[in-house]
């Protein structure tokens, strides 16, 4: 998926977050009816010593309800401009913003009315600016929460100058009716904005630096195959984005099922397709163990490549213990009843080959081109005619070293399309 298109989609997501966030606060303002309803029909005398009028309680109650029905309004509007594939201007996000930010102003003016402005500043009503700016995250946009943040740190200011600032009143006397007093509330307003805004951004950074790692791990995924190790994928993604051609000694393998025709000639396809995928993954759990990486199956046996894309300096002798491991893996398949009785022919060579991506830019596949990879097919083809399971070249023997074991010398074999005969050994 393109940048362009992750940014998209990703707009799409800040929206339905936003529209999360609307709903959350619907709840929440819900829910804050039913509890102030609750809370004066159990403390009501208590509620009459702090204000005689209802009026108080109506204010309140009407402004929580007409901000619950705005809000399901909006979240409604903006589920429609997604349904339609639009997106939501930008200023209607800061409008929103400044009007549920409000909201706790407008609390105060109302109530401040019926009760001395001291205590309504004081009170619970001066907390939903927090409340507002908490769920200003969800946003996942900075500049957003910073403005939640300074709204409320200037409205909350303002009121409590004009309220405050000239003294007198129950707040004289008072640290309250001081400017630090109430300067200070307010900048830890907007401190708790930016703090939000900075968690918000994290967020939205984080989610695209974790979707650019599955992207760039999906790429390593399509050029290589699903077979490809984890281990392989973790380096090729400390070693870049880009995956060039280049020249480099190779160990290649080739496997090949024996009398495969007529042992699937009588099964089903079902059949045949779970016998595949039995040997394919002895044989991709081995290759992988032994630092490979199987390039291609072919409907009865597969391709492997040990160098490339990354060497680890001893890849012959990975070859040769993935091609022991693997004739022992599959004999213990078959005598254990999970396989009929099937023997399997492996050839190695090495040499020098090309390495890297190729195909279109909508798609690219990681080969592996040579000589080399023709020797190793054709190697193992001389399994039938020598009755043995394992080949492999001197090339492979030289640079394997110890590990090479103590091999059966054939001599010089002639190998079709090749002029000069090769020196070949017998594994088993």
């Amino acid at each position: 998926m393109p940048v362009a298109s992750f940014e998209e989609h990703l707009s799409r997501e800040i929206i339905h977050s936003e529209r999360m966030r609307m709903a959350i606060l619907a709840g929440l303002l819900g829910a804050l009816i039913v509890f102030f309803s609750l809370m004066y029909a159990l403390f009501r005398e208590d509620y009459r010593q702090i204000v005689s009028s209802h009026k108080a309680y109506a204010s309140a109650g009407s402004l929580f309800a007409l901000l619950l029905c705005y809000e399901l309004g909006i979240r409604h509007l903006i589920g429609r401009w997604l349904r339609r594939g639009r997106g939501v201007p930008s200023a209607l996000r800061y409008l929103n913003a400044f009007v549920e930010t409000s909201v706790p102003s407008i609390l105060i003016v109302l109530v401040g009315r019926e009760i001395n402005p001291v205590y309504v500043l004081q009170s619970a009503a001066s907390l939903l600016y927090g409340v507002f700016i908490v769920l200003s995250t969800l946003r996942l946009d900075f500049r957003l929460c910073a403005f939640t943040g300074l709204v409320a740190a200037a409205e909350y200011v303002a009121l409590s100058f004009a309220y405050l600032g000239g003294g007198g009143g129950a707040a004289a006397g008072t640290p309250f009716e001081r400017p630090p007093f109430y300067l200070g509330k307010g900048a830890m307003l907007l401190l708790a904005g930016l703090a939000a805004g900075f968690v918000a951004h994290q967020l939205k950074r984080r989610v695209g630096n974790a979707y650019r790692s599955l992207e760039e791990r999906q790429r390593i995924v399509n050029a290589f195959g699903q077979q490809v190790s984890p281990a392989i994928v973790e380096e090729l993604l400390k070693a870049g984005p880009d995956i060039a051609s280049t020249r480099t000694f190779v160990c290649v393998m080739f496997m090949d099922i024996r009398n495969f025709t007529p042992l699937v000639e009588k099964k089903s396809p079902e059949e045949i397709v779970a016998f595949q995928n039995l040997v394919f993954a002895e044989a991709a759990d081995v290759v992988n163990r032994n630092h490979g990486l199987i390039n291609q199956f072919l409907g009865d046996g597969f391709m492997a490549t040990f160098g490339a894309p990354l060497a680890t300096g001893r890849d012959c002798g990975n070859a040769l213990a993935a091609a022991r491991e693997l004739v022992a893996g599959i004999q213990g398949l078959s005598e254990a009843g999970r396989l009929p009785p099937i023997t399997i022919g492996v050839g190695l060579h090495a040499g020098e080959a090309v390495s890297g991506n190729i195909g279109s830019a909508q798609r690219k596949q990681y080969s592996i081109t040579g000589n080399v990879v023709i020797l190793a097919s054709r190697i193992e083809q001389l399994n039938k005619d020598y009755g043995s399971q394992i080949l492999v070249s001197s090339e492979v023997l030289a640079a394997a070293g110890e590990q090479a074991g103590v091999p059966e010398a054939l001599g010089p074999v002639h190998v079709k399309g090749r002029a000069e005969p090769i020196e070949l050994y017998r594994l088993a």
